[in-house]
């Protein structure tokens, strides 16, 4: 919950939990308040004058006579937590990430289901996705057809990437396999070059496609696809797949639109495999979303951090409300 001025009160997990033994403290104040009321209740009626009583009490005073206490029970019940060092987490930027654009440019990328076309549009949403990564991510760009080619080795410059995207043309057939085999030796040799860390940088590839795999024509041959996919999850690579397109899509051979429905099914398969996530997109807006998503999956890391701040500030703020309370109610501190 996230009150203004005060900030986010998150209950996530705690640093110091053996602190909430204190609230046994609290709770021996109340039972000690309650207690020291009803003997105060009996010493009054053992002495009152009922009837002189009845005609000089305050009904409301006595009901609002508890509220200082309750508030500052309140505030030692909030101290407490603030206390106990209760966490949030927070999304912090991968500087040593590797990110790897994978993007099919055989002959079905020029369908125009998804206007002006696939390509022209995987092209526009490929170069926001690249502008607006965290800056300090290693991103590489590789294009796939009948063979794969890396045309941008991973790098912090993502405008050199989004330059090489621009240089994106259609050709024959779709080797999948080659691509993402061309993408893993991408992410090893830049992890070679990196160091630094406790280990290799956490490395993603981003596979977006249309169609089903030609070349080899069973992608669980050495080069094929699922192949792949199952040497990206030994190497802890996940691939997530955004397979771009609509059951409607042709493409013209001659005087002959051929059709080249979006195939899903592959792509979710090599997703599974790796251990990433696969999306679907049949507009350009529908490809902006999903970069979007994967720009907080790729981009950041969620990481405990302490949350504490905004409990004692709420502990505080009800303090004094308990000593204002107090002042009017009672016209002294609460005892």
């Amino acid at each position: 919950m996230t009150i203004p001025l005060l900030g986010t009160l998150s209950l996530r997990g705690f640093t110091h939990a053996w602190f909430f033994l204190v609230l046994a403290a609290v709770l021996a104040l109340l039972a000690a308040y309650v207690v020291a009321q009803r003997r105060k209740r009996r010493r009054a009626l053992r002495f009152a004058n009922f009837d002189l009583l009845a005609s000089v009490s305050v009904p409301r005073r006595r009901r609002w006579r508890h509220v200082p206490a309750a508030l500052l029970l309140a505030s030692l019940a909030l101290l407490t937590t603030a206390m106990a060092g209760p966490t949030d987490n927070v999304r912090v930027p991968r500087n040593r990430a590797v990110v790897m654009l994978v993007i099919d440019v055989s002959e079905s990328m020029s369908s125009t289901d998804v206007a002006p076309n696939r390509l022209a549009a995987a092209k526009e949403a490929g170069k926001r996705f690249a502008d607006e990564l965290t800056p300090g991510i290693n991103l590489g760009l590789v294009e796939f057809a009948g063979s794969a080619t890396l045309l941008m080795a991973p790098t912090p410059d993502h405008a050199a990437v989004t330059a090489s995207i621009d240089t994106l043309k259609v050709a024959e057939r779709t080797a999948t396999g080659e691509g993402l085999f061309t993408a893993l030796q991408a992410v090893a040799a830049t992890a070679d070059v990196l160091g630094g860390g406790d280990g290799p940088p956490p490395a993603r590839i981003v596979l977006e496609s249309d169609g089903k795999e030609t070349v080899p024509a069973d992608p669980d041959q050495p080069r094929g696809a699922f192949t792949a996919a199952r040497a990206a999850k030994e190497q802890h690579v996940a691939i997530s797949t955004i397979s771009f397109g609509t059951p409607d899509g042709t493409v013209a051979l001659g005087d002959t639109q051929v059709p080249v429905p979006v195939d899903d099914s592959t792509l979710q398969t090599i997703s599974e495999i790796s251990g990433g996530e696969a999306f679907h997109a049949s507009t350009l807006d529908q490809l902006n979303h999903v970069y979007d998503t994967l720009q907080s999956i790729i981009g950041y890391d969620s990481v405990p951090a302490d949350a504490s701040a905004p409990w004692a500030r709420l502990s505080v703020l009800i303090l004094v409300a308990a000593l204002g309370a107090a002042v009017v109610v009672d016209r002294r501190l609460p005892r």
